[in-house]
């Protein structure tokens, strides 16, 4: 089946409340619906999830079953919904956070498996998707305009080629993306963000999808010379869901230097079991990329440590940095919205109040060259140094003005803390 959609369509991802039906049952009863409700909509909200607003009807199947729409065009930007030239809708169903005992834990070692007396090491953890908490991740990263986009048609056009079984020896499709850039800039968020998208948009190919992350750490074995033997027994049991067709399987490798490392760059004294570990993930890379349901993702605060052979493997190279003063205004309204709609903040009007005092501007102008990682712990720094509030009072709100400026002043203290570890460390 072709994963692609034709230019102009807009994507209508319907969130489905939990229910016993089988979702193929509930698609079929509220295409119709959905389908009369996107076309005589005045406007939606695009590229943020909404209820829909079904004015007078109380007990409107859509009221019943669905938990949200999230309305979104190939380019990533805002269109005329009525002017676009097709609707693809998605239904799904969140699946539930399992409890940490019972998530599905990939175990590298297990009794009686041979007695070569390797440690039973959580190598992976394993999710299926569309999982409950990557709900919203998505919409909420914010990144230069049409990234995200961008990366979601290369996954979804190696998905197409893989199950057109295009001739790899012929045409070079590896289905490895490699974020890498400095720290905190959201490269293992935006994988599983993006795992999750394709679990939503895939949903017609494959009936589930697995979200696979390695824990690269713990594939070093005290024992010497056993690392390499972890990787392999990983990769097996990886390949037992790969077997099952009806499955998408991402892989995400987080700080993939830790196994890719250089060999290059390795010296006599390097431990042989390095080198080792390096061979083994390029050898299980090429052994499983003959499957067409598998996408590798990999993130890496040092790429210029990773192995030129892994390197060269990658069909996108993507370079995630701090974000531009855009983007961070963005973040910033977004962080704001939330406070006023969960009654910490007055609600008040951003664009009116930054016209008026240009706090936000400058807010967003003096935090270039912060990660978004940084720039997310802002509020709550901001509240907790310098709004007003000895006593724990739920009902008081913040008004918008006085927390930009407890944001200024929580920044400024972060630019100074920052500056005096910089010169601690010279």
């Amino acid at each position: 089946m072709n994963l692609l959609s034709s230019k102009g369509t807009l994507h209508v991802e319907i969130r489905l409340k939990r229910s016993d039906q089988r979702l193929q049952s509930l698609r079929t009863s509220l295409d119709p619906i959905v389908s009369q409700y996107m076309q005589s909509a005045i406007s939606v909200p695009q590229n943020v999830s909404f209820v829909p607003d079904l004015g007078l009807e109380v007990n409107s199947p859509l009221q019943q079953l669905v938990e949200s729409f999230l309305v979104e065009s190939d380019s990533g930007s805002n269109v005329t919904v009525k002017g676009a030239h097709k609707y693809c809708y998605h239904y799904y169903m969140a699946q539930r956070a399992e409890p940490s005992s019972g998530l599905g834990l990939f175990d590298s070692g297990s009794e009686g498996d041979g007695g070569d007396g390797l440690d039973s090491v959580v190598a992976a953890n394993h999710v299926l998707l569309p999982a409950t908490q990557f709900i919203g991740l998505w919409e909420n990263l914010v990144y230069e305009d049409g990234l995200k986009e961008k990366l979601l048609k290369f996954a979804l056009s190696a998905l197409s080629f893989s199950q057109h079984e295009v001739d790899t020896n012929i045409i070079s499709c590896n289905r490895l993306i490699l974020l890498h850039g400095p720290p905190g800039t959201g490269k293992t968020s935006l994988c599983k963000a993006l795992a999750q998208k394709l679990s939503v948009r895939t949903q017609h190919t494959f009936a589930y999808t697995h979200l696979v992350e390695i824990n690269s750490h713990s594939l070093f074995s005290k024992w010497f010379s056993e690392s390499g033997k972890l990787v392999a027994r990983l990769f097996t049991k990886i390949g037992e869901l790969v077997a099952d067709r009806n499955n998408l399987v991402c892989v995400l490798i987080d700080e993939v230097e830790s196994l890719a490392y250089a060999r290059s760059a390795m010296s006599s004294n390097e431990p042989r079991d390095a080198m080792r570990v390096v061979n083994a993930v390029l050898t299980q890379l090429d052994d499983i990329k003959s499957c067409s349901n598998v996408l590798i993702l990999a993130t890496s605060n040092l790429a210029q440590s990773i192995d030129l052979a892994f390197l060269d493997r990658a069909d996108i190279r993507q370079y995630i940095g701090y974000p531009a003063v855009s983007a961070i205004r963005s973040i910033y309204k977004t962080m704001l919205s939330e406070l006023m709609n969960t009654g910490i903040l007055q609600r008040e009007a951003l664009e009116i109040e930054d016209a008026e005092e240009g706090l936000l501007t400058s807010l967003a102008e003096r935090s270039v060259g912060l990660s978004g990682r940084t720039l997310r712990k802002l509020p709550l720094l901001a509240h907790a140094r310098f709004t007003s509030g000895d006593l724990f009072e739920p009902n008081e709100k913040i008004g918008l003005s006085d927390f930009l400026d407890s944001m200024l002043l929580a920044l400024e203290h972060h630019l100074a803390e920052q500056h005096h570890l910089k010169h601690e460390n010279i």
